[in-house]
């Protein structure tokens, strides 16, 4: 699946909450996607750092994506454990996270995300997680 591809299934398939965050798929292969999400003034918490509740949604998307792409089409993935660890504060323009698909069977997909803060390259957080594909 390219990029392309990937972005108009998120436009077409995920909550309106999820794409206020502006996700971009920048890039993607089997083996794993990269998607962009601005930081806006929306996004931040106390202190101007960007939220948990964004993070953990960003890598929860990003893995689902991951999953699509590793199987070459669209399979509707219902999360069944999501488990995130926040490293630093985000900051910056712009958190990429990189997800992969650590392993694909039949009916589960376990997945792992790194968040780094675009500007600075400094891991933000970390998450794994498992989806059921029906």
């Amino acid at each position: 699946m390219t990029t392309d591809d990937l972005q108009k299934l998120l436009a077409d398939n995920f909550a309106n909450w999820v794409l206020a965050l502006n996700p971009e798929v920048v890039a993607a292969d089997s083996n794993h996607v990269l998607v962009r999400m601005p930081l806006t003034p929306d996004l931040a918490r106390v202190g101007g750092i960007v939220s948990g509740q964004a993070l953990a949604a960003l890598a929860d998307t990003s893995m689902v994506l991951a999953g699509i792409a590793h199987k070459d089409e669209f399979v509707p993935l219902a999360t069944t454990n999501l488990d995130t660890q926040f490293l630093r504060p985000g900051t910056g323009t712009a958190i990429l996270c990189r997800a992969e698909v650590v392993r694909a069977g039949r009916a589960l997909i376990f997945a792992k995300a790194t968040m780094t803060e675009e500007d600075s390259g400094k891991a933000v957080a970390t998450a794994t997680a498992t989806f059921f594909a029906p």
